[in-house]
């Protein structure tokens, strides 16, 4: 299994004392959030905004049906620089290491894979629209997994060390500040939804431990089938109870961009009022929150701009942050924001291969 991450990371609890009829006092536990932060603008921004919109005094005011949070998963609050994303790792090792399949791997996916590989490893650019490639390679990949042997797939490979730091596993690599901003909008009534351009599989088997719940997940998706379905099309088809959901080879769709929004209006049915992200395929994520007609909304983008704690292109962080702010967001500096990244002992080290 995962290695447990616990939401209240960091969390400290004050007394509160009142007195009952017979003037025993009695102990309520107070909490107190964002022990792992420190002073800024972004966090100020944000308990800001929830005090205004859950006052129920304030023009402003949101009722909980309506407060949608949406969070991008990878570089949002989970590591993406080890030395690339987690989905990217894994097909990496599927194709190129697993000796269940990587005599068998379709020559396009191979490629793919060495793709990454060769980026991994010796710096070599990606190509454009590599994005859609390795979609189109990750489904050919896992075809034919049981959704239930893919989850205990990606488990497995989750328990491996994280690369490019010591004492983390790649399960473990939240950021630990940002799971405390879950907690924060969770106990203030807002519904948190992981709205991610990495396969929405994988991103339930990472974030169960964090307590985000599977319908509360919206990724890449593939076509699905049931296990004796054959060629028949689902309409003329019915499954039977002994039958297991199996993963197909046909991609759905790759959610970066707009299709991020495209699939919120689908799956959620509502105007998200907070947005995190932390890269360009956020943004149309983000307009579509700040263009909410009815209510008071906010963006943030977090920022890898911390090269001693995590891995980091310094240039190119700087470059986003000034467009950012030209946009609205918000922005969250890992650097000067985070008292600490994935929590005490775990270090940076240099990538191996």
């Amino acid at each position: 299994m995962l290695a447990a991450i616990l939401l209240f990371c960091g969390t400290n609890v004050l007394a509160s004392f009142s007195k009952d009829d017979d003037s025993n006092a009695t102990v309520q536990p107070v909490k107190k959030y964002f022990t792992l932060w420190n002073p800024c603008e972004a966090l100020t921004a944000l308990q800001d905004y929830v005090k205004d919109v859950t006052n129920s005094n304030s023009p402003n005011y949101i009722s909980e049906e309506d407060r949608i949070a949406t969070f991008d998963m990878d570089g949002t609050f989970i590591g993406e620089l080890y030395p690339t994303y987690f989905e990217y790792n894994l097909l990496e090792y599927r194709v190129l290491d697993d000796p269940t399949y990587k005599d068998i791997a379709p020559e396009d996916v191979r490629q793919t894979a060495q793709e990454i590989r060769d980026f991994v490893r010796n710096g070599q650019a990606l190509p454009d629209h590599f994005d859609m490639k390795h979609a189109y390679a990750a489904a050919k990949a896992y075809s034919g997994m049981t959704l239930a042997q893919f989850e205990t797939y990606v488990k497995a490979y989750a328990q491996q060390p994280a690369n490019g730091f010591k004492a983390m596993t790649y399960g473990q690599s939240f950021y630990k500040p940002m799971l405390e901003v879950f907690d924060y909008l969770k106990a203030n009534g807002f519904t948190c939804y992981v709205v991610s351009g990495s396969d929405r599989f994988i991103c339930r088997t990472l974030v169960e431990d964090i307590g985000i719940e599977p319908n509360r997940v919206i990724g890449m998706d593939v076509k699905l089938m049931s296990s004796n379905q054959g060629t028949e099309a689902g309409v003329d088809y019915t499954m039977s109870q002994k039958e297991d959901l199996v993963r197909t080879d046909e991609l759905i769709i790759k959610n970066l961009k707009t299709n991020k929004v495209l699939q919120i209006s689908q799956e959620i049915g509502k105007v998200p009022v907070l947005s995190f992200g932390n890269s360009s395929g956020d943004c149309a994520m983000h307009n579509y929150c700040l263009g909410n007609p009815q209510y008071r909304t906010a963006a943030f983008m977090l920022v890898a701009d911390d090269d001693v704690r995590d891995h980091a292109d310094l240039a190119e962080g700087a470059r986003r942050e000034a467009k950012w702010r030209e946009a609205g967001y918000h922005i969250i500096s890992m650097k000067n924001d985070f008292k600490t990244i994935y929590g005490d002992g775990v270090v940076k080290v240099d990538f191996s291969f």
